[in-house]
Formats: C-alpha cells, sequence, structure tokens
C-alpha cells in the first residue's frame, strides 16, 4: 500500500464541487472534475471512491470570506461540508481562504479564448486548482495558520 501524500481541493458550492489534485510531492495543482451533487449518501460514496483512486491523505476546502477576512453564513456552510467531508472520509479537512479563486479561474479561462459554454463546464474546477496550488505555494500550513487572512 503506498502512503497517501496527495492533496484533494475542493471549491464548494450546493450544486457542483470543483475538485482538483495534488501531485505526491505537493508542489503542483491540477484541475480534476467538477462533482455534480446527489444525496449525502450518493456524495459520501464518490468521495471515498475518489480518496482512494487518487491517493488523497488530506482535503483542502476553499473558505469563502469578506474582503475584510470576516466569515459570513456561506463560510459556516463550507465549514459544516467540510466536517461532513472529514467524517465521509476520514481524513483530516483543511480550510484555506479562496477569495477570488473563481474571479482568477473565469479570467483565466477567458484569456484561453474558451466560450461561454467551455468557461462554465470548466470553472470550478480551475478555482480548486486555483486554490490549492496557493495552499501548496504558502507549504502546506497546518489548521492553526490555514484559513482566512487577517485583514
Amino acid at each position: 500500500m503506498s502512503i497517501r501524500t496527495r492533496l484533494l481541493g475542493v471549491d464548494y458550492g450546493s450544486v457542483r464541487i470543483g475538485l482538483a489534485v495534488s501531485d505526491a510531492e505537493r508542489r503542483l495543482a491540477s484541475p480534476l472534475v467538477v462533482y455534480q451533487r446527489r444525496s449525502p449518501e450518493r456524495d459520501a460514496e464518490y468521495f471515498r471512491a475518489l480518496v482512494e483512486t487518487e491517493e488523497i491523505g488530506a482535503i483542502v476546502v476553499g473558505l469563502p470570506v469578506h474582503l475584510d477576512g470576516r466569515e459570513g453564513p456561506k463560510a459556516a456552510e463550507v465549514r459544516a461540508f467540510g466536517a461532513w467531508l472529514a467524517e465521509a472520509t476520514g481524513l483530516p479537512v483543511r480550510f484555506w481562504d479562496e477569495r477570488f479563486s473563481t474571479v482568477e479561474a473565469e479570467s483565466a479561462l477567458w484569456q484561453a479564448g474558451l466560450t461561454h459554454k467551455k468557461r462554465k463546464a470548466r470553472r470550478d474546477r480551475v478555482a480548486a486548482q486555483i486554490l490549492l496550488q496557493a495552499y501548496l505555494d504558502a507549504g502546506c500550513p497546518d489548521e492553526s495558520t490555514a484559513g482566512p487572512l487577517e485583514g
């Protein structure tokens, strides 16, 4: 059995969840898929299978915070999802400030010349890649230093 060192990046949405993975050395994030949510049971099955096939050792969930660093109702929803995901997979979940990741993803896809339909299909997984890469670039900090930046 291999050591699970890859990270799963999660761009949470109530309908769609963008997913990205790191390499085993935790240097590079790549977009993976956009998962369409179904039910808590089917979602749990999906994430458990994904953790196995991708050899995931920990999960990084993007935390939406206001520009001044405050957390609002959406952040509470994301934290609840992160707790559910930790329970469903048995893996540690870390939260990371995702401010501007979706805007950055949209901009990159626009500059690549993709149509609106193609941008929409890729946006969530590219946003997950951007937030995971930011976490990797920060040195994969532990929970005490991860999360929203102070405003």
